[in-house]
């Protein structure tokens, strides 16, 4: 129970963005907002918690994870319900949304990253890698559920999306509050400054690998949700797909990654070569599907083609996970996991504005152009990812402990 209650984390999470993407179409009709308009609630949600992030992971170092992701679950709510009754009340209701998603921003900052070094503080080892590929399974099946969940209440009123993340915020406080039992015998928080030295420490010798793992999980993200503004959008205005048959289409690609991503969690253990091949694996595949959906028009076709990208990030982002959880002792876990959660929300912020004027652009130079990206970053986890044992020094075709500061 105490996994399902982390897994409940990161899916209602997801929620957050994803179910918003199937109503996207009916709320720029409704509010009469440009596309960009549109995109913000995306990027005003990522941002907030992009920046809250840092602060609130420091916060769960020095105090405890579960004080700190039970009021954010409930400001979570909060921020979703001051959208939906402004939606509902109000004939100029675009502010007050903002607003609302910048609250729950805020709330998400201190779930999903804060759940994530949870299960390092909890599980040891193999089923520390198990757990967290449950977690990225949980984020995906969030992302599969809610186009569909989105389109599905969406035919109630586009703005009842809203009221849906009070229900699922609540029922994961519930699940957080009865079965996580952290340690009664927590250490001492380490004063401020000799805390900063900490992070400086981590950073100084640790920090090339570290930010080439952010930045894949980052641009893991920023493709996925560029990714699926794109297809709403040509669903609705090319192909005439909309409400409920839009969000199965739109689940098929989410499905495909949170599938892998369970798969790759529950096999790499803790063997870090494994873990850098695999993601470097997955970075190619995103390239290769990137650059071919230049040639694919017919829905059929680029849906099989965008399955091989969904297959990449199922086998990065776990990988990404494992390693960037375990690369720090419990005492300053919460801000290194925080910190990569700050990435991936900046990710999912930039990807709706950047791919919008992408589309505007060209629609092959938007493939290429992030079939570049993926291709650069696979490249940087090529070559600056050196996994270490206990010793410090690089290995070769053999599992590996990592090397805790």
């Amino acid at each position: 129970m105490a996994i399902v209650a982390i897994g409940s984390i990161p899916l209602m999470m997801t929620l957050g963005n994803s179910m918003l993407i199937p109503i996207f179409p009916q709320m720029k009709t409704s509010l009469d907002l440009s596309q960009f308009q549109v995109s913000m609630t995306i990027t005003v949600f990522s941002i907030a918690a992009a920046i809250f992030i840092p602060i609130i992971g420091y916060l769960s170092d020095r105090f405890s994870r579960k004080i700190i992701i039970l009021p954010s679950l409930i400001l979570f709510g909060l921020g979703g319900l001051l959208a939906g009754f402004a939606s509902a009340i109000f004939s100029n209701s675009y502010v007050w949304i903002l607003i609302g998603r910048g609250l729950q921003g805020i709330g998400a900052a201190g779930t999903a990253p804060i759940a994530m070094a949870l299960t390092g503080d909890l599980f040891k080892g193999g089923e520390q890698s198990r757990v967290l590929g449950i977690f990225e399974a949980s984020n995906g099946l969030g992302k599969v559920l809610s186009p569909i969940l989105g389109a599905l209440v969406g035919l109630i009123a586009w703005f009842s999306v809203f009221f849906v993340f009070p229900a699922f915020s609540l029922l994961s406080a519930i699940l957080v509050w009865l079965f996580i039992k952290e340690k009664s015998n927590r250490q001492a928080p380490p004063p401020f400054p000799k805390y900063v030295r900490g992070l400086l420490n981590v950073f100084k010798h640790e920090g090339r690998w570290l930010f080439t793992t952010y930045l894949a999980g980052g641009t893991v993200l920023f493709t996925l949700f560029g990714i699926l503004f794109f297809l709403s959008d040509t669903l609705e205005q090319k192909y005439s797909i909309d409400g409920v048959p839009k969000g199965f289409i739109l689940a098929i690609p989410l499905l495909v990654m949170v599938t892998i991503a369970y798969i790759t969690g529950s096999k790499i253990g803790k063997n870090l070569e494994k873990m850098k091949s695999l993601t470097v694996t997955g970075f190619i595949l995103m390239t290769i599907s990137y650059g071919l959906l230049v040639y694919f028009d017919k829905i059929i076709p680029f849906l099989l083609v965008l399955a091989v990208s969904s297959v990449g990030a199922g086998l990065v982002l776990p990988c990404v996970n494992s390693i960037i959880t375990g690369a720090v002792g419990k005492e300053r876990r919460g801000f290194v996991t925080s910190l990569y959660g700050s990435v991936r929300f900046l990710g999912v912020a930039l990807g709706p504005p950047v791919f919008t004027r992408l589309m505007e652009w060209s629609k092959t130079g938007m493939f290429l152009s992030i079939a570049s990206l993926t291709f650069l970053v696979g490249l940087l986890v090529l070559l600056l990812l050196h996994v270490k044992g206990r010793d410090g020094k690089e290995k070769k075709n053999t599992p590996i402990r990592y090397k805790y500061i």
